[in-house]
């Protein structure tokens, strides 16, 4: 088996993005999986392009990206993407679409197919805080989300992916008093027990991570 994993390069004035150096760091090898890594760059449309042309080239079995989610404290499986990207801040690239859909032709959200409840759970069990999330935003994470899995639905249907939204790392909070963050060391550590959950849950845990609002 092989599982295709990405990581973001920094942006939005950031000398470092957690997502890219966690990924860096996970083992090459997890679960009887080749882990197969990718530089993604923070770019509406590119970034989708890059990791299609790795999924025809690789064949993954599995597709995993990685994100920041700067202000959250714990690392957090996305359940859906939305077809709709609306930037609050330009991308790398200078873009900044705002209200326009990812793929015209597309569903208007598409679910994770990865266990995103079994990676929650095996990421608390690891002794690291996680929670499943219902919003991947709508900037090129959400794009990236969606538009792998609009991919796989179309050209791949027997592989399945999701998204994971990791926290900063302590040296980006030095200036941003009060904000959460979290040591590399337990971003990979997270991201290896995540990975792990995969092939071993053909279908998802029926745990409760509903919210009330």
């Amino acid at each position: 088996m092989k599982l295709l994993l990405t990581g973001f390069t920094p942006f939005d004035g950031e000398a470092i993005n957690p997502a890219l150096e966690a990924v860096k760091r996970v083992k090459s090898e997890i679960a009887g999986m080749e882990i197969v890594k990718l530089e993604v760059p923070t770019v509406f449309g590119e970034s989708v392009r890059l990791v299609a042309e790795a999924i025809e080239r690789e064949q993954p079995d599995f597709v995993l990206s990685v994100g920041q989610a700067g202000g959250r404290a714990a690392v957090t499986p996305e359940r859906v993407a939305i077809n709709v990207d609306d930037a609050r801040i330009p991308d790398n690239a200078g873009q900044q679409p705002i209200d326009v859909p990812i793929f015209a032709d597309g569903e208007n959200a598409y679910f994770a197919t990865l266990p995103v409840k079994a990676m929650a759970e095996a990421i608390r069990e690891a002794g690291l805080p996680s929670a499943l999330s219902n919003t991947a935003g709508t900037y090129v994470c959400n794009h990236l989300m969606y538009g792998v899995l609009y991919h796989l639905n179309r050209h791949h249907k027997d592989a399945k992916a999701g998204f994971i939204h990791v926290p900063y790392i302590p040296e980006q909070t030095a200036d941003k008093p009060g904000v959460p963050s979290m040591p590399l060391d337990d971003i990979v550590r997270a991201l290896e027990a995540a990975i792990a959950a995969i092939p071993a849950h053909e279908t998802d845990v029926k745990t409760a991570y509903g919210r009330e609002c």
